[in-house]
């Protein structure tokens, strides 16, 4: 079994109903348990790249992160991740278009992943308040206090606990 980390966002329709909903679903993934679930946190809708953010289209997302283990090579449980977007009505009409669900696969143990299909750690996630503040609370040992400072300029609320 692996330790992995999977962030859950959302910014269409009911999210924190899709983001529970979600966290139940990668639940219920063969030889997969869900281990601890963040806070929901509301923040601003941005594309990081390099280094530079900007607002991107669309309302505020919901966000969270589960750490989960796992019997599930990485890329099956990316293949997981796709199709539960997939079923909750994900589309893809552009990039960074709002979304219904969005679920990526963070951290996988300890691996380094670099394929054309899946890069773990995700390579812009020490970028983002709103994957590092959800990881920092279930799993403060993986986030530094410098990294949480790099993205303090970020906007970011804390919610209730992702239901479930």
């Amino acid at each position: 079994m692996v330790d992995a980390y999977i962030g859950l966002g959302a910014n269409l329709g009911d999210a924190a109903a899709a983001l529970a909903q979600a966290a139940e679903d990668v639940a219920r993934l063969p030889d997969t348990t869900v281990i601890a679930r963040s806070s929901l946190y509301r923040t601003a809708p941005i594309i990081t790249a390099d280094g530079a953010q900007v607002q991107a289209p669309g309302d505020d997302y919901l966000n969270a992160v589960l750490k989960i283990q796992t019997g599930l090579p990485a890329p099956v449980l990316l293949q997981h991740l796709l199709q539960l977007e997939l079923t909750a009505g994900r589309e893809r009409p552009y990039l960074h278009a709002p979304r219904t669900l969005d679920l990526d696969l963070l951290i996988y143990g300890s691996g380094h992943i670099e394929s054309p299909h899946l890069t773990v750690p995700h390579p812009r996630m020490w970028q983002r308040a709103f994957v590092l503040v959800p990881l920092a609370e279930i799993a403060p040992g993986l986030v530094s206090a410098t990294q949480l400072v790099a993205v303090a300029g970020q906007r970011i609320e804390r919610l209730d606990p992702l239901a479930g």
